[in-house]
């Protein structure tokens, strides 16, 4: 196979900041650039997709002879800021450790996926083995979501970290905006006011019940039950005003099984109860971004794969579920069968962090593995 932590280096050493997380971010433009030459030299098809100008995505496809199965291997290129960081672009090894931003959420994976997509093409199979190495993960994932319009596949794997383990789901989030309404009002004039911040105290209040509710039923045996929080709150003008409007955004986590529709329904139940008990209570709801949580079943095909190879590169991997959000959702909702398997390290959007080196270059052996079987 290729030099991985050459080429690992060379990824972390490009600045791929997301530009919608940090202004300014240099975006995955000189990334995607980078990766497109090199996997042209290493003889696969390349296309690039760039919904928005300067966040590029590239599709990087080892041609099989035809008649095989199809497998799609993902990562993400763009990274979180830096802040704090010292040197966080110029890769340093020490031991088996690969320092810099980046290095293990998630160019270790992504390292992984080209070198065993390059290796493949050399392996005379006859289904086609697809690099999608996608822009704006950390934010809104418009790169997954244009790559799918572009490919279809019969089985996928999202390499994020997972130390070798097999990540077969992960949580989902939904985002709502909660407004109390109140009357503006000078601060000397309290029987002409209705202070809308304070209206908004029984909605902190419920939500912290139903998520101690939430918590203490847990519904699914890896990742445990949903959540929900307070995230931002705003309200009022000025020292000496009632204010007459004040917004909570609210971020609620949810595990397969809970959809957008049951989450509305329970906050909106909140409200109503509050209104119930106040009659000066007015408040709105407002839905806002949604992403749906992801699973796979044990017994699948897919995951049984996933697990002898794994094993038989000498690692004996356990079941786990995530609690972040992946692009993995992304793409089994389009129906493809989805596994999360990546390298280990430490240190996601920490201002110290580094990849494992040798679970890197396992990783890239368990997916050509993976490949040669599923693609033959």
């Amino acid at each position: 196979m290729h030099d991985l932590p050459t080429l690992l280096s060379q990824l972390v050493a490009i600045d791929s900041i997301n530009p919608d997380l940090v202004p300014g971010g240099a975006g995955e433009g000189a990334i995607a650039q980078c990766i497109a030459e090199w996997s042209r030299q290493a003889g696969l098809d390349v296309q690039i997709v760039e919904p928005v100008a300067g966040r590029p995505s590239v599709i990087a496809i080892a041609r099989g002879s035809g008649g095989g199965q199809t497998l799609l291997l993902n990562a993400h290129t763009d990274t979180v800021g830096v802040a704090g960081m010292t040197d966080p672009l110029t890769p340093r090894i020490v031991g088996d450790r690969l320092y810099g931003r980046g290095a293990y959420d998630m160019k270790a994976g992504l390292a992984a996926v080209m070198v065993a997509t390059a290796a493949a093409r050399e392996r005379g199979l006859r289904g086609d083995v697809i690099m999608t190495a996608v822009s704006d993960e950390e934010n809104a994932s418009i790169g997954t979501t244009a790559v799918l319009e572009q490919v279809r596949a019969d089985a996928a794997i999202v390499t994020e970290p997972t130390a070798l383990d097999l990540c077969v789901a992960h949580k989902g989030f939904v985002w709502l905006t909660a407004e109390t309404q109140g009357r503006a009002a000078h601060g000397s004039l309290p029987h002409l006011g209705i202070d809308a911040i304070a209206k908004m105290g029984p909605v902190l209040t419920h939500l912290a019940q139903l998520d101690r509710d939430l918590r203490a039923a847990p519904s699914h045996p890896l990742l445990g039950s949903g959540s929900i929080h307070a995230s931002l709150i705003k309200g009022g003008q000025e020292w000496s005003s009632y204010p007459d409007r004040c917004t909570l955004n609210i971020e609620r986590r949810t595990v397969p099984g809970e959809n957008a529709a049951l989450v509305e329904e329970q906050v909106r139940a909140c409200l109503a109860q509050i209104a119930a008990a106040d009659p000066e209570f007015q408040a709105t709801l407002e839905l806002g971004l949604v992403r749906e949580p992801f699973t796979i079943a044990a017994e699948h095909p897919l995951v049984q794969l996933l697990l002898r190879q794994i094993s038989a590169a000498g690692h004996e991997p356990t079941l786990t579920g995530g609690t972040g959000w992946m692009d993995a959702a992304l793409i089994s909702d389009a129906g493809i069968p989805t596994v999360v398997f990546g390298p280990g390290g430490e240190g996601a959007h920490a201002t110290e962090e580094w990849a494992d080196l040798p679970s890197t270059a396992r990783c890239a052996a368990v997916l050509l593995a993976v490949a040669e079987e599923f693609c033959a």
